[in-house]
């Protein structure tokens, strides 16, 4: 199973952005779909984007379609959530996930391995 660790995450204002990356070890990182979910207090862990193992299909959670951005790194093992336009409710800690095959599910329990979070939080 892939390891994953989240970083990048922090306080930032309303309209700002952030950029956060997930490095993979232990497996080949190529081989593995991955996903951003965000999880803010109180609510249920969300999916926010996932990105196809080559890297050139996307799917998006409708609220974030035109502020975040997936992209990955395979060379380097790492995927990023580029965050633009940040809002007080994309406040939570956000995790990334890996999961072998298709790459558009929504559902948590489909993804097998999880990186320990990195919180988010915007000001108004």
């Amino acid at each position: 199973q892939v390891q994953l660790v989240e970083s990048g995450g922090g306080l930032v204002q309303a309209g700002d952005s952030l950029r956060l990356s997930c490095s993979g070890s232990g497996r080949t990182f190529s081989n593995y779909a991955m996903a951003w979910f965000r999880q803010a207090p109180g609510k249920e862990r969300e999916f926010v984007g996932s990105i196809s193992s080559g890297g050139d299909m996307y799917y998006y959670k409708d609220s974030v379609k035109g502020r975040f951005t997936i992209s990955r790194d395979n060379a380097k093992n790492t995927v990023y959530l580029q965050m633009n336009g940040l809002k007080p409710e994309d406040t939570a800690v956000y995790y990334c996930a890996a999961k072998e095959g298709p790459y558009g599910i929504t559902y948590y329990d489909a993804w097998r391995a999880w990186g320990q979070g990195t919180q988010v939080t915007v000001s108004s």
